[in-house]
């Protein structure tokens, strides 16, 4: 037996889960590895949605692991699924890949210019690499492989024999009957889906009844590819099985014992793999969660194959700033990659880290991302002087580091809405970068950009690709001296207190007192007076003096922060600008 280190973290979601896991593993393998799961479908772009499908079992089975027991975190790559249709946002597709509808994922050649072997290695690949570089530890499992390859053999055939028994189960869900005399095993369009699941859920047909009775199981045609399939004879001592193409009119006389290719439908597929693996911990989400839905009718199916549903909390939908409900057969959606291109992986494990399972939360692609950064570095800092709370501790832990050891990490995290204003400014002229960051803090400069990497490429990246560009801050080249001639004495007394100060007052802390003083000092208080101290007129006074500023450097209402603005503009040209 493993030695348990106990958990300090007793107060977190994840903790938990942890604790029920390895009390029900015990239960139903003693002496076994736990074993989670998550389940992926390859079926086009794997958005951030996706990803909590994964993160809820790997946050429960890393703290599992830091406890010091053995377990597998088993990612099925539902590659073997049929194509279902062609998903918004993927370069190259077009109406002609229409006529791969109904082929299984790995049978679907991949997007224009893809160097994959087919559509669903394309879009795992992009996932692995999301993954790896969120510090996820798994083992994967491709559905093709297992089935084409009789894995599964021996459970379809028991599936097969026990139909009548699947068929029951399906029938107290089933919503709408199947016709009496003709067989319909067909797949169904979306809309039938969401009557059949109770949500917007893509879930595949149950298989249906009909004059030669329900089978849970649909090959896929030997001519044309497709799961366009009716079995119209099957018999259980020979495992003779026949089946006619509803696309071509091809039919087909196989042994189900010695045949490899097809698959069982959805709601026995899933439950045939949690006996199979053994899994004792796998989520789902809301639309496989409600009544009649797959995870709920698996619960009852599951018993046929010798198993237990796993224990599984629904989790709820991840949302973009912005943005409604993700589907990936949509296509359009942002990926763990479009995340990772702004965001390092610490913060992103944070926000799935530290909501339960079924709060729903949003991952921000707008302004909103300098608002989450600096509520992360405020709980850094927290964590660092030992008075963050317990759950707020154990989210943090769980972001920085896994049972493997900790994410690696910007080695001077400088604010993100620093970095992301110094890049806006600089169009990422890495000299000028560094100039401006160096005089942030005189006492302690900065001597290589290298030090605040890869956070500064996040931030860069997000200007470059999420901030429109009539949002961009433009410097001015000369003064606008219309303007600076119009400015009545207070504004120009102010330019020039402002402009006395800067060599005194040149770095980020000393710029932020000097342009917040200025406006006090012309009203006749200390520049050191506080909010609590001064008359509201101040606050208006700071921001028509701020306004006056922007408009003179960047010729607009407002912009990045001005004490960053200035550092970034320089000294001189400063001056220049406002009138000396």
């Amino acid at each position: 037996m493993p030695i348990v280190a106990q958990s300090t973290e007793t107060t977190d979601w994840v903790s938990r889960f942890a604790d029920e896991v390895i009390e029900e593993s015990e239960r139903r393998a003693p002496g076994k590895p736990v074993v989670v799961a998550s389940g992926l479908s390859p079926s086009g772009p794997i958005h951030l949605g996706n990803l909590r499908e994964v993160m809820t079992p790997h946050l429960v089975a890393d703290e599992i692991r830091r406890r010091g027991h053995e377990v597998r975190h088993l990612i099925s790559w539902d590659d073997y699924d049929r194509y279902r249709k062609v998903p918004n946002g993927v370069e190259g597709t077009d109406a002609s890949w229409a006529e791969h509808i109904g082929k299984p994922l790995t049978s679907v050649p991949a997007p224009v210019g893809s160097p994959y072997p087919n559509w669903a290695e394309h879009f795992k690949a992009a996932m692995v690499a999301s993954l790896a570089e969120l510090g996820v530890e798994f083992d994967g499992i491709s559905q093709t492989a297992q089935y084409t390859s009789g894995v599964y053999r021996e459970q379809i055939l028991h599936a097969m024999k026990h139909r009548g028994d699947i068929d029951a189960i399906l029938d107290q869900y089933r919503t709408k009957k199947a016709p009496a005399k003709k067989q319909q095993q067909k797949a169904v369009d979306d809309a039938e889906l969401e009557a059949e699941a109770g949500s917007g859920a893509a879930e595949e047909d149950d298989g249906s009844s009909g004059s030669a009775g329900y089978f849970p199981y649909k090959p896929f045609c030997g001519s044309c590819g497709k799961d366009l399939t009716t079995v119209t004879a099957y018999d259980d001592d020979t495992t003779e099985l026949t089946y006619v193409c509803t696309e071509d009119g091809f039919t087909e006389t196989v042994h189900l014992s010695e045949f490899n290719r097809g698959k069982l439908v959805w709601k026995v597929d899933w439950p045939m793999r949690w006996a199979y693996e053994g899994v004792i911990f796998e989520p789902s989400g809301v639309d496989h969660s409600s009544p009649g839905s797959s995870f709920q009718v698996g619960g009852q199916i599951v018993g046929i194959f010798g198993g237990e549903r796993p224990i599984g909390p629904m989790y709820a939908f991840v949302g973009i700033s912005g943005m409604a409900k993700m589907s990936s057969s949509k296509g359009g959606v942002p990926t763990p990659a479009d995340a990772l291109q702004i965001m390092e992986p610490q913060l992103l494990r944070w926000l799935y880290a530290r909501r339960r399972p079924n709060q729903s939360f949003k991952i921000a692609f707008d302004q909103e991302i300098q608002r989450l950064y600096d509520e992360w570095d405020k709980l850094d800092g927290k964590v660092a002087e030992g008075s963050a709370l317990p759950a707020d501790l154990a989210a943090h832990a769980r972001a920085v580091r896994t049972a493997a050891g900790e994410l690696p990490r910007t080695p001077r995290p400088m604010p993100y809405r620093t970095l992301a204003s110094v890049a806006d400014i600089t169009a990422g002229a890495e000299d000028q970068t560094l100039r401006i960051l160096s005089e942030l803090d005189p006492a302690d400069p900065l001597s290589t950009l290298d030090e605040v990497r890869p956070r500064l490429d996040k931030a860069e990246a997000w200007i470059n690709t999420h901030v429109p560009a009539d949002q961009r801050t433009i410097v001015r080249d000369e003064p606008d001296t219309e303007l600076l001639k119009s400015l009545d004495e207070p504004s120009q007394q102010s330019l020039r207190l402002l402009r006395d100060g800067l060599a005194e007052h040149w770095s980020l802390d000393g710029l932020s007192h000097l342009v917040y003083g200025v406006p006090k000092v012309q009203a006749g208080f200390s520049a050191d007076a506080t909010a609590k101290e001064l008359p509201p007129e101040i606050k208006t006074a700071q921001r028509t003096f701020f306004a006056l500023l922007y408009h003179l450097l960047v010729g607009r209402d407002t912009g990045p922060r001005l004490p960053t603005l200035l550092l970034a503009v320089g000294q001189e040209r400063v001056r220049r600008l406002l009138g000396e």
